[in-house]
């Protein structure tokens, strides 16, 4: 997600042949002009009518997804019997926020705004909470064991939040606008979903920039979205760097969304690195002149609260961890990237040597996002206690724990570059003691580590039932500068919701942009948010099919992607049976 590279095509050594033409600077020209001729009229577009237009690319998302996900098996070396990863990371979430929009924007056109969640409470610190995970009972029955939800900013009352809410919708004849959306190289989902919210989120029509690394996709979407393309309310063209600037620079764009890395976004935002760009920064003058918002990664961490734990609790989040590592080759901008333990914690060379254990049992992939080989050198070069498991050739990277990194030494690589690669290191902080360890691990967090996206937690719920670890727990959620918070589970969950806002976190500014500003997916039109939370119980059963090695993965993936298309009772039995035996 964070790289971005110059390639006009994925080579043999990302695993496809698979190339798309350029657009051309005239053909984008064109794209633009086009757009702009309907950019009013989609703005005012009635929400009945822009939910029918999502409605109709659903059954074509769904008809699509054979292919979709066969070239993105071909495009990341991954037999197809292991095609439930990009089932579940690429079909099913597009199709699922397609839905849930859908049934925003008839509640708006019905109610004149999307439900407020599934329940309002006020939450820690007196901050409005609103239930928006799971969205429905059948996601319930689905998702047992989780719950989602969003924390708003301090001072929001739920008549505030009623207020603000899907406030696109609450103009009258708005204006419309092209917005350009610089879709990112990992995740097959994200482009679409990005575009998704621009359009019935924010009113804009959208010019997608397919990513080179994943320019693959772009066909299925040109497919699946015709209904918005042949309206005139979105274009999706191909090519690099140079479009991009082109595409940045056009009078005609009203704002710009990046899914990629901070350097490109200071790029375009400050101009290139040197004299220049700083007297920019320093007088507050950026090179781009309109709105530009982010997701840009992040080092993200995972806190173990030192207890002890039945061994149970600590294969399963053990193999939470792998799974969060392995996912994607770990070319996700929440993949776990740094373990955090207490001090003197007595499980940790258990937790650890299960760790590998998993690890060794999931074949390592192939490193197809540009820069890997050389991102993994320089974190590891010259490390002690550097573990490599499994095999590595000229294609595929080892998975990599580096343990025991000093975590006085706050200025280390390892908890300042984002590794983007298949390295998970691992420090120690606080104590044994699970109040002094949750104080000093969320200083830790906001204060040492570079991101503000996504954290998690591991917790014992008999820990929970002490009332001062409790409060000590939701003190840290709180005070957490991070968008997504997740307790015992991989936050990837809050991202494939698309009910909970995912995004970096608020206190991030243009000038030090850390994991970007804005939020996406975010079916309910919320605004005014602090941060999404994710929880979970310690251990659940079935286990997750996101899980490294799952078997049932593979039938899942099309089985839930057709419940997102059209849900209903009658899929649960189904699906429960194929989770239930892999």
């Amino acid at each position: 997600m964070h790289y971005t590279c110059g390639m006009s095509a994925l080579t043999s050594r990302a695993g496809s042949t698979y190339s798309h033409p350029p657009t051309s600077q005239a053909a984008a020209e064109q794209a633009l002009a086009e757009l702009g001729e309907h950019a009013d009229q989609f703005a005012r577009l009635a929400p009945l009518e822009k939910a029918k237009l999502l409605r109709e690319c659903i059954p074509r998302l769904l008809d699509g997804g054979p292919e979709w996900v066969a070239r993105g098996c071909q495009a990341k070396g991954l037999p197809m019997s292991d095609s439930g990863e990009e089932w579940l990371a690429g079909v099913m979430p597009t199709i699922r926020m397609a839905r849930l929009l859908a049934e925003s924007l008839e509640a708006i056109a019905q109610e004149g705004r999307p439900p407020l969640g599934r329940r309002q409470s006020v939450g820690i610190g007196g901050r409005l909470r609103v239930d928006a995970f799971p969205s429905s009972k059948i996601d319930g029955a689905l998702f047992q064991g989780f719950e989602g939800y969003v924390l708003f900013e301090e001072g929001i009352s739920q008549d505030r939040a009623e207020e603000l809410q899907a406030s696109f919708y609450g103009k009258s004849r708005p204006k419309g606008g092209i917005s350009l959306v610089l879709g990112a190289g990992n995740v097959s989902s994200i482009p679409p979903m990005d575009a998704f919210t621009k359009m019935f989120v924010e009113g804009h029509v959208v010019i997608l920039k397919m990513n080179p690394v994943n320019e693959w996709v772009g066909p299925s979407l040109e497919r699946a979205l015709s209904p918005l393309i042949d309206a005139g309310f979105l274009r999706i063209v191909y090519g690099g760097g140079d479009l991009g600037k082109y595409l940045c620079e056009s009078s005609l764009i009203a704002d710009v969304h990046i899914t990629g890395s901070d350097k490109t976004h200071d790029l375009i935002v400050w101009g290139p690195a040197g004299a220049e760009r700083e007297r920019r920064r320093k007088a507050a003058e950026p090179l781009l002149t309109i709105p530009i918002c982010s997701e840009l990664g992040n080092v993200s961490p995972v806190a173990i609260v030192p207890y002890e734990y039945s061994d149970d609790e600590l294969r399963f989040q053990a193999r939470n961890v792998a799974s969060m590592i392995c996912n994607n080759a770990s070319f996700n901008c929440n993949a776990a990237k740094l373990l955090i333990t207490g001090k003197g914690w007595p499980q940790r060379e258990r937790f650890m040597g299960l760790l590998r254990e998993f690890l060794a049992n999931v074949p390592t992939r192939l490193a197809y996002y540009p820069g890997a080989f050389d991102r993994y050198r320089q974190l590891t070069e010259g490390r002690d206690k550097v573990s490599r498991i499994g095999k590595a050739s000229d294609t595929h990277l080892p998975w990599t724990l580096i343990e025991d990194v000093d975590s006085s030494k706050t200025d280390d690589p390892l908890f300042r570059v984002e590794p983007f690669c298949s390295i998970l290191s691992e420090t120690q902080v606080g104590s044994g003691d699970p109040i002094e360890f949750l104080a000093t691990v969320t200083d830790f967090m906001n204060d040492t580590i570079w991101g503000t996206l996504n954290a998690a937690i591991i917790i014992s719920p008999l820990l929970e039932k002490d009332p001062t670890v409790r409060q000590a727990l939701e003190q840290s959620i709180l005070a957490l500068r991070y968008g997504t918070v997740a307790i015992n589970h991989w936050p990837a969950v809050c991202y494939g919701s698309t009910t909970l806002p995912w995004g970096g976190h608020a206190s991030a500014t243009l000038d030090n942009i850390q994991s970007g500003l804005g939020w996406v997916h975010n079916t309910f039109m919320l605004e005014g948010i602090d941060k999404s939370v994710v929880r979970g119980d310690i251990k659940i059963w079935p286990e997750p099919p996101w899980f490294a090695g799952n078997r049932a993965a593979t039938r899942l993936g099309p089985r839930l992607a057709r419940m997102e298309a059209k849900p209903g009772w009658g899929q649960v039995p189904g699906i429960a049976l194929r989770a239930l035996f892999a």
